[in-house]
């Protein structure tokens, strides 16, 4: 809402533009300096929590997640994914207060029971805009160890629960293609995975075996990182990448 009186018009209208009753909550995910982190926002006088949005009345529900997602960090082709929804939690009942401020109206379609469908999404932090509006007053990336136990509602469980998804399904999704640059070396690449997962691969077995199912392929190139040190640089074959992951071939280490 980038005017006050589009943010009276989204309170006062907006369920004849958007479903009322469901929300779509945004975990979005970013690697930087062999750290795994998430985006928080903070809502104008309400707290932290993470990006969120509404479904337009004739939007589907992953158009409506990449349209909240580009409008929070300026990015087209984020890779998203749904993982979960939610509605079980006091914090979805209708008699949560899910505006501390009372600046709602009391029969406001914002104080609805509202369930909420989780995605989680990919991007390069560096290459992020984020925007702020009348609702978002601040942001921060927050390493995945150090959130704050008192996100807005049930966000807590929404981050949680995404991180599990993240690393299930880590050698059956594009994670790495989709969290390193287009040129890596082979500690980087095993520094991501070592990261997400929170343990240790032998530093020989990791890499060959990405290297046995050709989803990796060493170029010509080195970088060049200090006295007598320079590693040859990497990139993803995308195909066989894609390939392996269609066919559910796991590439994690034995």
């Amino acid at each position: 809402m980038d005017t006050f009186n589009e943010l009276q018009e989204f309170i006062t209208n907006g369920d004849k533009v958007y479903l009322p009753h469901f929300s779509i909550e945004c975990v979005i995910f970013g690697y930087e300096n062999k750290q795994l982190k998430v985006l928080l926002t903070k809502l104008l006088g309400i707290g932290w929590g993470i990006p969120s949005g509404y479904v337009k009345r004739e939007e589907m529900l992953t158009a409506a997640a990449t349209r909240i997602l580009k409008e929070r960090t300026s990015i087209d082709n984020i890779f998203l994914k749904q993982f979960h929804i939610f509605g079980d939690s006091f914090y979805r009942s209708m008699q949560y207060p899910i505006d501390p401020t009372n600046y709602l109206p009391a029969n406001s379609w914002l104080r609805q029971r509202t369930l909420s469908i989780g995605f989680y999404a990919l991007i390069d932090c560096a290459k992020a805009k984020i925007k702020q509006d009348y609702f978002v007053e601040d942001y921060k990336w927050v390493n995945i160890n150090e959130i704050p136990d008192d996100l807005l509602m049930d966000h807590n469980e929404i981050v949680t629960t995404a991180l599990g998804t993240l690393r299930n399904q880590i050698f059956h999704e594009p994670i790495g293609f989709e969290l390193l640059p287009e040129k890596f070396t082979l500690p980087e690449i095993q520094a991501l995975y070592e990261t997400i997962l929170e343990k240790k691969f032998d530093r020989r077995h990791f890499p060959n075996k990405l290297l046995s199912l050709e989803i990796i392929e060493k170029l010509d190139e080195k970088r060049s990182i200090g006295q007598h040190r320079s590693p040859f640089l990497y990139k993803f074959h995308k195909d066989n990448y894609q390939n392996a992951l269609n066919d559910r071939i796991t590439i994690a280490p034995n």
